[in-house]
C-alpha cells in the first residue's frame, strides 16, 4: 500500500467517524426509553434486576422494562388498567409496579 493510499484510507475513516458522530444525536433525540409499557418479552433493554438485556422482562408493563418510543409520547401511551382498575402510564424513569415477583 503505497503512502499516499494510507493516507486516503485514514482520511476515510476519520471522515466515516465524524459523520457517526453527527448522525447518531440527531436520530437519538427522536427516541426516548419509555418505562412500563412493553408486554413480557419485547422490552428493549435492562430491565432491571435479575433480568440481562432485549427480551428478558416476564411481566407485561413491567415497570422497570423499557422500550423505545417516539419522544414526547411516553406518557400519553395508553396501557391497559391494572386488575384493580388502576390507570397504568408509561413513565421516562423506571415505576416500582408490575415487577415480576
Amino acid at each position: 500500500m503505497s503512502k499516499t493510499s494510507k493516507s486516503f484510507a485514514v482520511a476515510s475513516a476519520v471522515a466515516a467517524a465524524l459523520t457517526a458522530a453527527v448522525t447518531l444525536p440527531a436520530a437519538a433525540g427522536t427516541k426516548e426509553k419509555c418505562y412500563g409499557v412493553s408486554l413480557a418479552g419485547q422490552n428493549d433493554c435492562a430491565a432491571g434486576p435479575g433480568t440481562t438485556c432485549a427480551g428478558t422482562s416476564t411481566v407485561d408493563y413491567q415497570g422497570n422494562a423499557w422500550t423505545l418510543v417516539d419522544a414526547g409520547t411516553c406518557a400519553d401511551m395508553e396501557i391497559p388498567a391494572a386488575a384493580d382498575g388502576t390507570q397504568r402510564h408509561g413513565a421516562l424513569e423506571a415505576l416500582e409496579r408490575d415487577l415480576p415477583e
